[in-house]
This record gives structure tokens, sequence and C-alpha cells, in this order.
């Protein structure tokens, strides 16, 4: 539809540039295609784009999105976090008066599955001999004690997983970002192009209005006198009513593409914003060349290829705790302690300075859950490699397919501008016959829309030229031409 609309819109300047006098007609400037076409005033491209990237909703939400992994990798270090714990109790009533406090603070290890402990405690008054361990010294019991993974949890465990996964999938929201970001900005591109194209068709139609009607009172002029025939004075007023009725429905497609261009186009606040005639530039922008074509360099920019590369990387952490599973747990633990003070109602017996080493061991017998997980992410993981084997070769096979067509878009433009170049020349010289009476009305139409065919042609060369422009520039992930930068979508380290 964006096409029928943009080939519509320059036919119609063609018919207009076209059907003005002779005089006035000048053969079309040699064929160019510069990198970038800025005009001198109107709303830009890129001032559409800058505008999108700040605050079009779909890219908030994603980055919304990344900050909210980003919360997910704090809580995961909450894992790790220093933990207190107190408890005590007092015996109001019975044979025995004893009172007991603990502290106790733990530190889990980030680089082992294990902790490292130290509590206080002290006790007053007396305790059954089921409780002879409440017994301390006047001033309390110090300890320390560390527990470390041997075998299973070593090198990693549910909560080193946890913390890697969430950075991981901060990485993936990032990236989720970027490939939503470079969608939106392809359809402000678009808007962009459908809004600028509507608008040269009014004006065009306008034109068009005006040469029809400056016709008609000549032709009118010219039946009173008796040089021309009254029947072509009905011809030209139903060419008038037709290219008025294209006026119309050009004003609407304008109104219709400015409402489109304001989801992505707006104020500093973030509302629509729909732009005015006035605001329409003299010429429609083609996006810069994409600066890379090399298919090496351009897989190693591509969001989604990144992205499975993360999926991948979660998948060998995910296999990786799941095979430490398969382990036997072994634990060694040692402990000190001491108390303090003057021998409590516990006896000399907890003086002396203590040490403990020991150990803890278990292993399932089958494991049949590990064995399980660990094929299941096995598969997963192979089906990833997969997945992003068929990635890459679509995209090598579309950027080699859109860097044939852009070799072919350049060179049928340069075949449609000489085409346009003769067929002009015949449509101004069946004017300058039809002006002097040795053509009629017919024969100098059926002129103008050869002409018009060509220029149409030309313009759907050039149209196709930018189209694989842009898509080349998107293929290849080109965040400078989409006025993205490097690091969207990363969320700075705390």
């Amino acid at each position: 539809m964006r096409k029928a609309l943009l080939l519509a819109g320059l036919a119609a300047s063609t018919l207009a540039a076209l059907a003005a006098p002779a005089g006035a007609q000048s053969l079309p400037a040699p064929l160019t295609v510069p990198d970038q076409v800025r005009s001198a005033q109107g709303l830009q491209l890129s001032e559409v784009l800058e505008s999108s990237r700040r605050f079009a909703p779909a890219i908030l939400e994603a980055l919304a999105m990344a900050r909210a992994a980003d919360g997910r990798v704090l809580a995961s270090e909450g894992a790790f976090d220093l933990l207190f714990t107190g408890e005590g109790f007092s015996r109001v009533a019975g044979f025995y008066d004893g009172t007991y406090l603990q502290g106790k603070a733990i530190q889990p290890l980030t680089n082992n599955g294990g902790q490292l402990e130290a509590s206080y405690r002290v006790s007053r008054g007396d305790f059954p001999t089921y409780e002879d361990y409440s017994f301390t010294d006047r001033l309390g019991e110090l300890k320390v004690r560390g527990v470390f993974a041997l075998l299973r949890d070593r090198y990693i465990d549910d909560r080193r997983f946890g913390q890697q996964s969430a950075l991981i999938e901060r990485d993936m929201a990032g990236l989720d970002a970027l490939i939503i970001a470079i969608g939106v900005q392809q359809r402000a591109i678009q808007a962009y192009g459908q809004w600028v194209a509507a608008g040269q068709q009014v004006q065009v139609y306008r034109s068009l209005v005006g040469l029809a009607q400056d016709r008609q009172q000549g032709i009118r002029r010219q039946v009173q006198l008796g040089a021309r025939a009254a029947i072509l004075l009905t011809e030209n007023e139903q060419n008038l009513l037709r290219r008025q009725s294209l006026l119309v429905a050009a004003e609407r497609d304008l109104a219709n593409a400015a409402q489109r261009l304001s989801l992505f186009w707006r104020d500093d606040d973030g509302r629509p914003r729909v732009a005015t005639p006035a605001q329409l530039p003299s010429a429609l922008p083609m996006i810069s060349a994409a600066r890379e074509t090399d298919p090496a360099a351009i897989l190693a920019r591509r969001p989604d290829i990144k992205l499975i590369e993360q999926r991948l990387e979660l998948g060998e952490t995910r296999l990786e705790l799941e095979r430490n599973r398969l382990l036997p747990s072994l634990r060694l633990f040692a402990e000190a302690g001491k108390d303090f003070g003057e021998e409590g109602l516990g006896g000399r017996s907890r003086d002396p300075f203590e040490a403990i080493v020991g150990f803890t061991f278990s292993m399932p017998l089958q494991n049949r859950a590990a064995k399980g997980q660990v094929a299941a992410t096995e598969a997963n993981i192979n089906a990833l490699e997969w997945r992003r084997r068929q990635s890459e070769e679509q995209i090598i096979a579309e950027v080699e397919q859109l860097s044939t067509n852009l070799t072919a878009a350049e060179r049928l433009a340069v075949l449609a501008r000489d085409e346009e170049v003769q067929a002009e020349k015949l449509a101004a010289g069946e004017r300058r016959l039809f002006q002097a009476g040795a053509s009629d009305f017919f024969l100098v139409n059926l002129r103008e829309d050869a002409a018009a065919n060509a220029a149409i042609r030309r313009l759907d060369a050039e149209f196709r030229l930018a189209q694989a422009r842009a898509d080349l520039v998107a293929v290849a992930a080109d965040l400078d031409a989409l006025r993205l930068s490097a690091d969207f979508g990363q969320v700075p380290a705390p």
C-alpha cells in the first residue's frame, strides 16, 4: 500500500510537469543517488528517529523490562547477604531457673557452597541435664565455624546459579530491547516515508488542478473564437473533475499518514504530535547505505544471534548445575570455641579452648532426577545450536539477496532515468505541435501518459533502491543509521 501511494504521488508529479506550457518544460537533471538527502527545511527523518527512540511506548516498555531484569540481579545477590539470627528463653517457673541467649551471624561463601558462622551465647542459672549444652561461663562463649563443600556444590550451587542466570537474563533483556527498538525505528522510517510521499502527492494534485483550471479557461476562449471544438471543453472538464477527486483523496491520505507518524514523532512530554503540511520536507530522504555488508561482521552485530548465544550460555550454566547434582555431597566443617569469664554452673568442662573438625557425606544411590535433568538440558542446548545455525544461514542468505537487489536497483535506476528523458522529449514535442494546431488533445495526452509511465518506472527503481538500502541497514543492525547507540538496552552495573 505504501508503495502504491508513493508511486501514485510521483506519477502525478510527473503529469503536472508534462501538462505545463512547453516553454516552461525542462529536461530532468541527471540521476544522482546521494547517501543522505537532507532538505533545508521541514521535519527531518533524524528528528523522527530520535523522538521515537526516546518516547516510543514499545521501546520504553522494553527498557523498563531491562531495568526489571537488573533488579532481579540485585535480588539474586541477596542469597549471599550476611544473615543474623537470635534466640533466647528463660524459665519463669519450675525447679530450674536457667536463662539463655544466643546470637549468630552467617555469611554464605561466593566461591564455595559452604558458609562461615560466628556465634555468641551466654546463660545464667541452672538447666536440666538434657539441656546441658546451654551452660556457659559467666561472660559467655564465642564460637567460629566454617563449612566447605568438597564435591557437590563446590564450583556451583543453586545460589551461584541464580546469580549467574540473573546476569545472563539481564543481558538477554537488553538484547530484547534492542531488537524491539530496531523494529520500532524501521516502522518510524516507513511512517515518515508515507507521510512525505502523501504530502508530495497533495502538492502534485493541487498543481494538476490549477493547470487543468488554467487550461480550461484557455480552451473556453478558443471555443468561443471557433478555434477549437466544444467537445474539447467537455473533455478537459472531465479531466479537471478527475484531478479534483485525486486531490481530495490525497489530502485524506496525508491526514491519515500524519496520524500514523504521530505514533513515532512526539513532544518533550512523550505525547503524539501531528505533523502539519507546512512541516513537509522538499524531498523524500534516502537512508544512508549500510557501512558493513560482510556477513561475518553482520552476524557479530545481530542482536538475535547474540540472544541465542546468551541462551546457550544459560543452558551451559544450567547443565553445569545439573551435573553438579550427580555428585555425592561431601562437606568439611571446622569450628573453634572459647568460654570467657568466671566458671559457670556447667563446670570446668567449658573453660578450655575447643577445636572440632568433621565431615558429612550423602549420596543418592540412583539419582534418576538429576540424570533426567542432565539429558533434558543437553537436548535443549543441542536444539539452540541448531537454531543458531539456521538463523546464521538465513541472515547470510538475506544479506546476499539484499546486496544483489541493491546492485540491480542501482543499474535499473540509471536505465529508467534514460528512458524517462526520451519519453519527456516526445511529450514536449507533442505539446508544441498541439499548441501549433498540428496535433490533437488525445495524442498529446497519450504522449504525456507514456512519459508519466516512464517516470513511474524510474521512480519505482529509485524506490526499490531506497528500500534495498533500508532493508540492508536493518539486516546489518546498523545502529548509527537507525539513531540507536551501541550500548542501547544495556543496564549499567551498579
